[in-house]
């Protein structure tokens, strides 16, 4: 059974009762599972695949925010106000799996037990954790650092518990993520590669030495 970040907090009890009121959805690779701007119906939670998230800048152009894996989930806004919009998008980029839960499939749980409301109190401690760590990182890391810790994210999504990682993004990608340009992303690569911790690819990126990786990104 995959290991949910969003239900670590529950019982064992209550998380086999909220897996087995979702739906489970498939997506092929390329599928848009949902656009930006579409209502907000669901939270995903992804049983297998990869899938990237994607929004519009100001000035029209697409940006990378992340890219997720198994255990990770998207949508939380979704259960917490009925007039939730999605705000990116988000597409998968190899075969994937989600179990889906939608505030009234919530407000039935919620009936049954009463002691679900926790998963709402943890969804949005979870979601301000994550935005706050997001901008401390924009204002205060400095660039080249950013780049090796979204390197050292997809080196755990990619590769789990191996010993290599081999990261199927394009350095845009990678620079996106990371709010730089590609010239910056690619000068910090250099220097991991010179280093022995990373192999270049054409639209990879290959982890060598993970736990080297792991250090730098400290």
């Amino acid at each position: 059974m995959t290991d949910f970040d969003l239900l670590r907090s529950l019982s064992d009890d209550e998380r086999r009762h909220v897996l087995s009121t979702c739906t489970r959805r498939r997506f092929r690779r390329r599928d848009i599972l949902c656009h930006e701007g579409d209502p907000g119906d669901c939270v995903h939670l992804i049983q297998s695949g990869r899938q990237i998230v994607r929004v519009t800048t100001p000035l029209g152009h697409t940006a990378t925010l992340s890219l997720l894996g198994p255990g990770d989930s998207w949508g939380e806004q979704a259960l917490l106000s009925p007039h939730a919009r999605r705000t990116a998008t988000v597409v998968a980029i190899e075969d994937t799996e989600t179990l889906t839960l939608s505030r009234e499939q919530l407000a039935r749980l919620r009936r049954q037990q009463p002691q679900i409301d926790r998963f709402l109190t943890d969804t949005l401690a979870a979601q301000v954790r994550r935005l706050s760590a997001m901008v401390l990182e924009a204002l205060y890391l400095p660039v080249d650092e950013r780049v090796v810790r979204r390197l050292a994210h997809l080196a755990r999504v990619y590769g789990g518990a191996n010993a290599l990682a081999e990261i199927r993004l394009t350095q845009d990608d990678l620079a996106s993520m990371a709010g730089t340009t590609r010239a910056t992303a690619n000068k910090v690569l250099r220097e991991l590669e010179d280093k022995r911790i990373v192999t270049l690819g054409r639209g990879t990126i290959t982890v060598i030495d993970r736990a080297g990786l792991d250090r730098a990104a400290r």
